[in-house]
């Protein structure tokens, strides 16, 4: 039997898709996962906020990243390398969150080191079961690492 989690669990979005954000927003929302969601719309501004940069100065590092790969001004695979060379940034785990199916993709993101791949359905009761897996996942199986 799975226990409720006993802090907010801290998720980062990195998804430059408005529809998509929103459709998480309420999937998280409806799932009653108790989280704190931010979501960033590129790249760049996904490793800004990890590394506390500029108007992310103040956050907390985040428990769990959702990463999509096509992204603008830097993508989710150049973004999953720099995180995973940042000896402070590395252990944070990454869930590739993307509609793309594409073998390559999924085989570079592993060679990246990504907890895990999943490709992003875009009916709303489909991502809703999706956001509860990963919650059921990340937050009741397994133990997550302490933040930096």
């Amino acid at each position: 039997m799975t226990t409720a989690p006993t802090k907010a669990i801290r998720i980062l979005m990195a998804e430059d898709s408005p529809t998509d954000a929103e459709l998480a927003r309420q999937a998280f929302k409806n799932g009653k996962l108790l989280n704190e969601l931010t979501i960033v719309e590129d790249g760049v501004e996904a490793l800004a906020y990890v590394r506390k940069e500029g108007k992310y100065k103040d956050v907390q590092t985040p428990d769990v990243i959702l990463l999509d790969l096509n992204m603008p001004k830097k993508d989710g695979r150049q973004v999953l390398a720099e995180l995973k060379e940042d000896s402070r940034l590395r252990r944070i785990p990454v869930v590739i969150l993307t509609t793309s199916e594409d073998e390559e993709d999924v085989l570079k993101s592993y060679e990246l080191q990504a907890s895990c791949y999943v490709t992003k359905p875009i009916d709303f009761e489909k991502f809703l079961e999706v956001a509860k897996r990963i919650k059921e996942f990340f937050f009741h199986v397994v133990t997550l690492p302490p933040n930096p």
